[in-house]
């Protein structure tokens, strides 16, 4: 499949997977309109690359569903203004849909691997605004706290302690699946000491790993 190929996939997959399903924010459609999902995507893959599935990466993860990634964000109430925590780099391809946002980005991945092959891609796209980090992302980062959003890419069975604690508490949200066998999308919010928790859809992420 060649790029015009894949322009158009990608602008079917804006239309089709995301739109016409409630994703509404403008800003997050230009970025899954504007961000190449193919280059993050292995070779034997790639002609798979916009459809509306998750896809092996390597090392028993995945590339996240282009639906539950746009819901997750949407849910963040996102903008360009806002500093992000992300937990689980993984492909990479998440990081850059928020680096496209605008959003200044800390990404933690445990797979060192898999960080520096996103951050390849993410250098090759001109992106400048992410710091790439290894490390559990139990722990978030407390070097670039506190964090107006926090998004996590992996099932955790509790929402960290120490992710709470990062979250700006000048109404930071935390967007998290949560559970083992049953995992459901946590939306906390923070606003002084405060903590509010949602607990919305089912969805199927591999398990944030120590």
């Amino acid at each position: 499949m060649n790029e015009i190929n894949f322009n158009l996939e990608r602008a079917k997959m804006v239309q089709e997977q995301l739109i016409v399903n409630g994703i509404v924010q403008q800003d997050i459609t230009d970025a899954f309109f504007s961000i190449p999902r193919h280059k993050f995507v292995p070779d034997e893959y790639k002609e798979q690359s916009y459809q509306d599935r998750p896809l092996p990466i390597g090392f028993s993860q995945t590339i996240s569903q282009p639906f539950v990634v746009a819901y997750m964000l949407q849910l963040l109430n996102l903008n360009s203004s806002h500093k992000v925590l992300e937990i689980g780099t993984g492909s990479g391809y998440q990081t850059a849909i928020l680096c496209g946002m605008g959003c200044l980005v800390f990404s933690v991945e445990l797979i060192e691997e898999l960080s520096k092959r996103a951050e390849d891609v993410i250098n090759s796209l001109g992106f400048k605004n992410v710091t790439f980090v290894i490390g559990d992302g139990h722990y978030g980062y407390k070097e670039g706290s506190h964090y107006d959003r926090i998004v996590v890419s992996a099932a955790s069975e509790t929402v960290p302690d120490s992710l709470i604690e990062q979250l700006n508490d000048q109404g930071g949200k935390l967007v998290i699946p949560v559970g083992k066998e049953i995992q459901r999308i946590n939306l906390i919010t923070k606003t002084g000491k405060e903590v509010k928790k949602k607990i919305l859809d089912a969805v199927k992420f591999v398990p944030l790993i120590k």
